[in-house]
């Protein structure tokens, strides 16, 4: 990974999956000039989002959020790499409450309600790494060039 990179944790939500928006978050990531360096769909455990989502363990919404992620179908776990993708990753996916997402990002074109807000990212590098290795084992998360590298970065 080069001095300039980072890598954030972006999961398409149970809602995205089934309403076949993972190709969409995806394409508009690589569009962006954002490598994918790690991506599987998986059925995630309660105990398994309880640990992802620990951060939130003391809000109102933690157990119906859980549930909810753990019962309502896969999720598609990737991981991102490239120049501030975290921050910008953020902007690209929109606020929290798509109602407050502007047009043009993936929640202010695809969803309305807070609760089915399609995409979960990283708010942190630190919080990145943390979520990467939550959901990744380090052979799963591949280091390779793209060819088109010189085209997005000088």
């Amino acid at each position: 990974m080069a001095a300039n990179n980072e890598r954030s944790f972006i999961m398409v939500k149970p809602d995205g999956v089934q309403r076949g928006l993972t190709g969409e978050i995806i394409k508009r990531f690589n569009n962006r000039g954002y490598k994918l360096v790690a991506c599987k769909l998986v059925q995630p455990s309660k105990e398994f989002m309880q640990k992802h989502y620990a951060d939130l363990s003391s809000k109102p919404f933690f157990n119906g959020l859980v549930e909810y992620m753990s019962s309502s179908g896969p999720v598609c776990a990737c991981v991102f790499e490239g120049k501030d993708v975290v921050k910008t990753g953020r902007k690209m996916l929109g606020e929290t409450n798509p109602l407050a997402s502007a047009p043009g990002t993936i929640r202010g074109d695809y969803c309305v309600d807070l609760g089915r807000n399609i995409c979960h990212g990283s708010d942190a590098v630190e919080s990145a790494k943390r979520e990467i290795d939550l959901w990744f084992k380090p052979e799963e998360v591949i280091t390779y060039s793209l060819i088109e590298a010189p085209m997005v970065y000088e």
